[in-house]
């Protein structure tokens, strides 16, 4: 039952790490399990040969929590590969919706993760304001990179896996950032093993290489580190801002079956002056009124900023240990 349980949360987490809008590691924060998350993760090291070499296979297992992180990582799995084809098609179709309930989800988590800081000095001050500088500053900034590059697509991995574990910054807002999130989504839906394989690559670098320096952070710097995780939050609210105009596209593979038109500079407006571009076949013929879609916005959002804590409530109720 208690990895039923872990199960779930790992299900929570891939949602989470699904949209652009809040981190997995804020879920494992909520839910009570990220301590143990980064003492399992850290534990897969060249330690486990002479474990395996000396004691056997099922001590190793044991050694790493094996069943935990199967547990939790099926989860994540379940979420990602199920969601992706809905949250590609709506991003299409209805991406002032969508962003709406990430705006809501982003806010509720600059307040659950912000309740964290135990102590508002001048470096927690400071932490919020470098923080939220650097993700406004990347916020603004146009896609960095080839998202059909391999090695950009591995790059893009480690990143992403860095940003998933921290408990305030969400990989894919760094994916959206980096210009690879519609490629990667894209590649989950598809079933495209070549893209996926490359991204899971950088993903178990990042990942094994990450988690020890997090872990060493937050043991001496917990509250700073806390202050900048917030605002990174902060800073993606620009970002994440549902009603944009865009000012400078970029049309991939012209006139070909997986033509795409990909945003390089929007800004945020405000709901009654948003617009969308206007297609023509394959020729961009201008801009024109779209509709706001204000009351279902709004009502997203309200849904968005209840998740995180009904997510808090419930992990409180069920306890906070899957142990």
């Amino acid at each position: 039952m208690k990895y039923l349980l872990v199960l779930l949360k790992g299900m929570a987490m891939g949602a989470a790490d699904v949209v652009p809008g809040v981190s997995g590691g804020t879920i494992a924060f909520i839910t009570g399990i990220y301590d143990k998350l980064l003492d399992s993760i850290n534990s897969v090291n060249f330690g486990l040969i002479k474990i395996i070499k000396n004691e056997g296979i099922v001590s190793a297992w044991n050694s790493i929590n094996g069943t935990f992180l199967v547990s939790l990582f099926a989860g994540i799995g379940i979420s990602i590969f199920s969601l992706a084809k809905g949250l590609e098609y709506v991003l299409e179709h209805n991406p002032v919706l969508l962003w709406s309930f990430f705006f809501g989800l982003i806010i509720a988590s600059v307040i659950y993760i912000g309740k964290q800081i135990k102590t508002w000095n001048a470096q927690a001050i400071i932490g919020l304001l470098v923080g939220t500088a650097i993700v406004l500053g990347l916020s603004i900034m146009p896609p960095l990179g080839n998202a059909s590059n391999m090695g950009y697509i591995f790059i893009c991995g480690v990143i992403a896996i860095c940003a998933m574990i921290l408990p305030g910054i969400s990989g894919s807002f760094l994916l959206l950032i980096l210009g690879a999130y519609p490629t990667i989504l894209g590649a989950v839906n598809d079933r495209d093993f070549v893209i996926i394989g490359i991204f899971m690559a950088g993903a178990i670098v990042g990942l094994l290489a990450f988690s020890r320096v997090l872990k060493w952070v937050f043991k001496h710097y917990e509250n700073v580190t806390l202050a900048i995780l917030t605002g990174f939050l902060v800073g993606s609210i620009y970002k994440l801002w549902p009603w944009r105009h865009v000012e400078k596209i970029f049309v991939k593979h012209l006139g070909e079956a997986d033509e795409q038109v990909v945003t390089l500079v929007d800004s945020p407006v405000m709901p009654q002056n948003y617009d969308v571009i206007v297609r023509n076949g394959t020729k961009i013929t201008g801009y024109s009124e779209a509709p706001s879609q204000l009351l279902y916005a709004v009502l997203l959002a309200i849904a968005g900023f209840s998740l995180i804590f009904i997510i808090e409530f419930a992990a409180k109720k069920l306890g906070k240990d899957s142990e």
